[in-house]
């Protein structure tokens, strides 16, 4: 397989032979409003450019898997270009709907058994922070890559450390695991994806995995940076384990 960082949670992974584009936030550097009640309230989102073009980022794509519809994992230009006909795969029937709306014919809500040219798509849980502030954010998705011939690739979406997964580790033992890092924050309300103590219980957890952290500096909410997740990982000796992609970045498994 290979995964390649775009930019925030966008990701390009092809797997057994198919091209998959994850939370496409497609827009221009500035295009959005700050997201409110958070730091850098003068900084526009995306606060940095694609690192490749539109049409690169979309060559060749089978399949799109958005885990929610926040406007950074499904914006407004990758609503207007992305092919109407395409498969795209969602996490419930109320995301199904909203995705019909814009004129996407082709959605499918992901299950536990979901199969697309020969690769299992699982969904998993997650939770987009933790206490009151999930009556805010709504709810959102992972989903797990399985195929004979790819390792177990677990793709968790935007969620906080919590016991469901470690029950996916337990139970799934994915190889890779691409999570959202950032630590992004309102003011109030506390972590809404990883931050590097998350991280960290994720690499413990997953002694055998190899942990790609994604979602990073990209919107105005960020509190972790590259810089500072890498220095504790370093702290930590699990550099080795634990990969932290400047956007374009490639790896292959």
């Amino acid at each position: 397989m290979n995964i390649r960082q775009i930019r925030n949670a966008t990701l390009i992974v092809q797997y057994a032979g198919k091209k998959f584009l994850i939370d496409p936030m497609l827009a221009d550097k500035g295009t959005y409003p700050p997201f409110q009640n958070s730091i850098r309230q003068d900084q526009y989102n995306p606060l940095v450019n694609l690192p490749m073009s539109i049409e690169d980022i979309m060559y060749e794509i089978d399949a799109v898997i958005v885990t929610h519809l926040h406007l950074d994992h499904f914006d407004d230009v990758a609503k207007e270009v992305l092919p109407k006909n395409i498969k795209m795969f969602v996490q419930n029937e109320e995301d199904a709907i909203e995705v019909k709306k814009v004129g996407f014919q082709n959605v499918v809500v992901l299950q536990e058994d979901t199969v697309f040219e020969g690769i299992q798509l699982i969904k998993t849980k997650g939770e987009h922070g933790r206490g009151a502030i999930l009556k805010r954010t709504g709810l959102v998705c992972g989903v797990i890559f399985k195929h004979q011939s790819e390792k177990t690739l677990y793709v968790a979406g935007d969620t906080v450390w919590y016991e469901e997964i470690q029950e996916v580790i337990n139970t799934k033992k994915p190889e890779i695991i691409a999570v959202n890092g950032g630590d992004n924050q309102f003011f109030e309300g506390g972590s809404l994806v990883m931050g590097k103590d998350d991280i960290y219980e994720l690499s413990q957890a997953a002694p055998d995995a190899q942990i790609i952290v994604s979602h990073m500096e990209a919107v105005n909410h960020w509190t972790l940076s590259r810089k500072e997740l890498k220095s504790f990982i370093d702290e930590k000796g699990i550099s080795s384990k634990v990969l932290v992609p400047d956007d374009g970045e490639l790896y292959t498994f």
